[in-house]
């Protein structure tokens, strides 16, 4: 009898506490394989890339870049990955912009183990999961329409997912030039994007881009940030 084919599986998780557990339960289980750890957004970005896995699970708030626009980069480098989210952030709004930005599950982190190896096994075979209290909400909730950020149309901060790269590193205590340099882009760009962050929010100060950004998950409130 031919053994069947292993999925292998990408974690991206900050929190090492976290990583390690979830590389555990999975290596109990036979069919499951992981591949590869990712401690950043841009870490996950890459091992997808050069690991092609079945599955990445994927948290949202990550450093240096979240989970959103992680999965958005993956996704247009290879648009059969199979991203799964896993976080502790599950309100509408989160799960319509993963969606949006092409993820086929979500999962809250207090779901039990035996639902985490369903839906991987699941979106493995190329189907969408939703643990049972997100589901239920989509299910019973009226369909909102999104612009193409995945954001709802009547959300009156309609940020773009450049504008929220550049929200979080900026939020993370980086300046125009480190976020320049990390996202490929030139300073006067950083700056615009700040701007067009600033007037949006009507937020006219690093620190209140930084309590923006922590109050939306955008980053965690634990991270070291600099506010200048």
């Amino acid at each position: 009898m031919t053994p069947l084919k292993k999925i292998t599986v990408l974690l991206a998780e900050d929190h090492a506490v976290v990583r390690q557990g979830l590389r555990t339960l999975l290596e109990t289980e036979s069919h499951c394989e992981v591949v590869g750890q990712a401690q950043t957004g841009r870490e996950a970005v890459d091992m997808a890339a050069a690991l092609r896995p079945d599955v990445i699970l994927m948290d949202i708030a990550m450093p240096e870049l979240n989970g959103l626009a992680a999965t958005r980069q993956i996704l247009a480098h290879n648009p059969r990955a199979r991203v799964l989210i896993l976080s502790a952030y599950s309100d509408d709004e989160y799960v319509e912009r993963t969606t949006a930005v092409g993820a086929v599950g979500f999962l809250e982190k207090q779901t039990s183990a035996e639902i985490l190896i369903e839906a991987i096994r699941e979106v493995a075979k190329g189907k969408i999961f939703y643990s049972p209290a997100i589901a239920k909400r989509l299910a019973d909730g009226k369909k909102r329409s999104r612009n193409r950020d995945g954001l709802p149309t009547q959300n009156a901060a309609r940020l773009t997912l450049r504008e929220t790269e550049v929200l979080q590193l900026v939020a993370e205590g980086l300046g125009n030039k480190q976020v320049a340099a990390l996202l490929g882009i030139s300073i006067k760009t950083v700056e615009k994007h700040r701007q067009h962050l600033m007037d949006k929010l009507n937020i006219h100060e690093t620190a209140g881009l930084t309590r923006y950004a922590m109050t939306h998950g955008i980053i965690e409130s634990g991270v070291q940030v600099t506010l200048i």
